[in-house]
């Protein structure tokens, strides 16, 4: 089984979406209320948040409450479903029923962190009382002790259920049984935006049709242009190569809008609709850049209730980073390709600094690297690699704070 932790070695698979778990914690639970399918949702969320092998930690989830059931077979668990303790914190046996939780997503990272605390980090204010209580009385000081390398699920399985090799097992087991639900479409592949905080233009505020305005214009006005003038976004062949300028235009989504200028120009006429596919692209600037194919800005790094997360970049792509030089206007962009990495790619355009947080697939890194950058970061180059999005993000964030 994996280390707790994530690193550049040790992602969560591409496959593992909150979609997919959905449907995999039906077929082990017919009966799963509605209100538990954000359960996945949450996970992924504080996962990446905290650099935390979400997957098992949904695996151990499953294994903890019965597949949401909170049932040990025909017997009701001590934990029940009102409480959102989705790893038995605190309920030490006998009638028992430990901790509550004001709601499911409290509730989860309460989990998350409790699992952070076992991979060895020191935690600041934890949200369960049960991991308050280990890290003060230095339960696991001793048994971090052993060990000179990063701690696995394994080895946490072993003292979580200490004496039983059952536990761990039983965890892996869950864990390849999904593997099954890879191989098939996610249904809902759009909770994988609503974990990492996106939200399209059909779900933002009322109050902000102007926003909405704007970005459909230059959405159209980039499709006009020809792809030599384009400053920052241009098309991608499946393969990555660069279309001619008489190519239709590639598909877009736009995300959270931002405010509508002082001036715009004049609406240009409608373009046929696009049909290739494209790295979505999405920028944070305030401003209208020029001929872009999607506009957005790029999630904040927190927000006001979250703790800041726990970064794990490549020390080699770290070091190359370097802010702007004072008085030089960044930007901060984002892009995807679908996976679950994350690089940062600078370039400079019109002597704007841009930095890129570009989702990638593993294996995948430096052919989808070269072709966004062959496309849409001309002379660009990868300066980090990054165990998720809100890890590069917040990096991208520290170098341009205004982006």
């Amino acid at each position: 089984m994996p280390d707790i932790k994530t690193s550049a070695r040790n992602t969560v698979p591409g496959c593992v979406t909150p979609g997919r778990l959905i449907e995999y914690l039906k077929s082990r639970n017919p009966d799963l209320g509605r209100h538990f399918e954000s359960v996945p949702v949450e996970y992924m969320r504080h996962g990446e948040k905290l650099g935390i092998r979400w997957d098992y930690a949904f695996y151990q989830m499953i294994l903890e409450t019965g597949a949401l059931s909170y049932r040990n077979g025909n017997r009701s668990g001590d934990v029940k479903p009102t409480q959102n303790n989705f790893a038995g914190l605190g309920a030490t046996g006998r009638g028992e029923p430990g901790e509550s939780f004001k709601d499911i997503s409290t509730g989860v990272r309460a989990h998350i962190e409790h699992l952070l605390l076992y991979s060895g980090e020191k935690l600041e204010s934890p949200t369960a009382e049960r991991t308050r209580k280990v890290q003060e009385w230095g339960v696991l000081t001793s048994w971090h002790a052993r060990f000179d390398r990063p701690i696995t699920f394994a080895d946490l399985a072993a003292k979580w259920a200490p004496g039983s090799g059952g536990y761990s097992r039983m965890l892996e087991g869950i864990a390849e049984r999904f593997e099954a639900f890879c191989a098939r479409p996610d249904p809902r592949p759009e909770l994988v935006a609503e974990a990492r905080g996106r939200t399209q233009v059909a779900d933002a505020k009322q109050e902000r049709p102007s926003g909405a305005e704007f970005a459909k214009r230059a959405i159209q006005e980039g499709k006009a242009d020809d792809l030599e003038r384009r400053s920052t976004l241009g098309v991608l062949h499946a393969q990555g190569e660069q279309l001619s300028a008489k190519a239709p235009p590639a598909p877009y989504k736009i995300l959270n809008t931002p405010p509508e200028p002082e001036k715009q120009a004049a609406e240009p006429p409608a373009v046929e609709q696009p049909t290739l596919p494209v790295a979505r692209t999405e920028t944070a600037a305030k401003t209208k850049p020029k001929a872009t194919a999607s506009i957005a800005p790029a999630a904040p790094k927190t927000t006001v209730n979250d703790k800041p997360p726990y970064q794990m970049a490549s020390a080699a792509g770290a070091a190359k980073l370097a802010p702007p030089v004072s008085g030089q206007k960044c930007r901060v962009w984002t892009a995807s390709y679908g996976g679950q990495k994350a690089l940062i790619i600078k370039s400079v355009v019109d002597k704007v600094v841009n930095y890129t947080v570009l989702d990638v697939n593993e294996g995948a890194e430096k052919r989808e690297a070269d072709a966004f950058i062959s496309a849409y970061a001309k002379d660009g180059a990868v300066t980090g690699e990054y165990g998720n999005q809100s890890q590069a993000l917040d990096k991208a964030f520290e170098l341009c704070p205004e982006g």
